[in-house]
């Protein structure tokens, strides 16, 4: 409320900002002041060496590069006013929202090892609101303007305020980076579509602990049936950044990657 007690102001930036992005099938031009960047799951649980994941025999090292491309990605959408949303799992610790289909998919053995098992390595409860296992992985951090949405399903859409902001932001491009792209990032992109948003995937930034032509499905389908793809040096071309290597790929020439 303004300290004087004059009106309260309800308009929006009217303003439009377009970016061209090389993507695939075929370049897009956004609107910057009507997109936001939603980054999934980029948890310990899923991403660190004595998380979860890696505590029950998943191999995480695939994940590395969408932890770093997501950062870039992240600190270039800041630094251009695009909203970075971290959409992560938070669960209840009495899990009183979780129907068994969802526990089972976690715990598929039934041998207490999935959702709210405290882990012996950083005695914290799996994916539980507020624990060492739901926080976001290093040298990931939520920067003050950031906004950090709890989800309970594969989809961050359904039982959360996701929506909600979205619509506040008036928001109407997203940019999806996260792991597993062939799970959580995936089924909050469909979603997304389905509920009228214009949806974008950047290959790089997202990654699986599934089977390589997981993800090459999810970046298949993405394009023939829900939106677009596209890569980070795109996007940081775009919103006025430099590319940033990722450690053990060449610098190349500076150039855009184009998206094929």
């Amino acid at each position: 409320m303004p300290a004087d007690g004059g009106p309260i102001d309800l308009r929006r930036p009217a303003g439009s900002r377009p970016a061209t992005l090389a993507a695939a099938p075929r370049d897009i031009t956004v609107d910057l002041s009507r997109t936001a960047l939603i980054i999934v799951d980029l948890q310990n649980d899923f991403c660190a060496p004595n998380g979860w994941l890696a505590s029950i025999g998943v191999d995480v090292s695939a994940l590395a590069t969408a932890v770093s491309r997501s950062d870039a990605a992240a600190r270039a959408s800041r630094a251009a006013g695009v909203p970075v949303i971290w959409l992560n799992w938070g669960n209840r610790p009495d899990q009183a929202n979780l129907p068994p289909g969802v526990t089972h998919v976690y715990d598929p053995e039934g041998t207490g090892a999935g959702i709210g098992h405290v882990l012996p390595s950083s005695g914290a409860a799996v994916l539980t609101k507020d624990s060492w296992g739901a926080a976001l992985t290093a040298p990931l951090r939520a920067e003050p303007g950031d906004i950090q949405v709890d989800k309970y399903r594969m989809s961050g859409f359904w039982d959360t305020e996701l929506d909600s902001v979205l619509r506040n932001l008036r928001a109407d491009t997203l940019l999806f980076a996260g792991v597993n792209s062939d799970q959580c990032v995936y089924a909050t992109l469909i979603d997304a579509a389905c509920a009228g948003y214009d949806v974008v995937l950047l290959t790089d930034a997202s990654a699986t602990t599934s089977p390589s032509y997981c993800h090459e499905a999810t970046i298949y389908n993405t394009r023939q049936c829900f939106g677009f793809t596209t890569q980070t040096d795109s996007v940081l071309g775009a919103l006025g950044a430099v590319p940033t290597p990722v450690a053990g790929e060449s610098a190349g020439t500076g150039e855009h990657t184009r998206e094929r």
